[in-house]
């Protein structure tokens, strides 16, 4: 069975009167995140990581700030189009693993609902997806909380049904 493995990487800087969304999740907190979609930055790393797995471009490529179309659009749309098109290449999600980093807010009691909410997009089980979360250390720009990063790293299979 051929396996594909891809990394994705993404920033935006917090953003007032904006709602803050991570992982498809709105989780409470006084700022969002700048960006022409949502923002979802979480969501925007793994969408970078699937198309990479299959030397596709990347999500600036194929969903560009300057399209107003995506003007404020879900993420969560973003990425479904992206493993649409890692489906008509002919895989499917093995694993996922995800890493936030943010200082503020806390995301612990939302990580669930992320998993689930991600594993939904890839018809998979929760167990496929890890999202964790982590800070700086106060270090650097999210350790001054000015923004979030993420990272993800996604390993694909070749499609059973092909």
């Amino acid at each position: 069975m051929k396996q594909r493995a891809g990394i994705g990487f993404d920033v935006h800087p917090f953003a007032t009167g904006r709602k803050l969304i991570l992982g498809g999740v709105e989780i409470p907190y006084e700022k969002g995140l700048a960006g022409h979609s949502d923002a979802d930055v979480l969501l925007h790393a793994i969408a970078d990581a699937l198309l990479g797995a299959l030397a596709l471009g990347d999500i600036g490529q194929h969903f560009p700030d300057t399209d107003p179309q995506f003007k404020d659009i879900s993420s969560a749309i973003l990425l479904n189009e992206a493993y649409d098109l890692v489906r008509q290449e002919g895989y499917v999600l093995n694993n996922l693993d995800v890493v936030l980093l943010l200082e503020k807010p806390k995301i612990a009691p939302y990580l669930q609902q992320i998993q689930k909410t991600i594993a939904d997009i890839f018809w998979c089980n929760p167990n496929q997806i890890s999202i964790k979360a982590t800070t700086t250390e106060k270090l650097g720009f999210v350790g001054r909380g000015e923004g979030v990063a993420a990272m993800a790293v996604v390993m694909l299979q070749e499609r059973k049904d092909r």
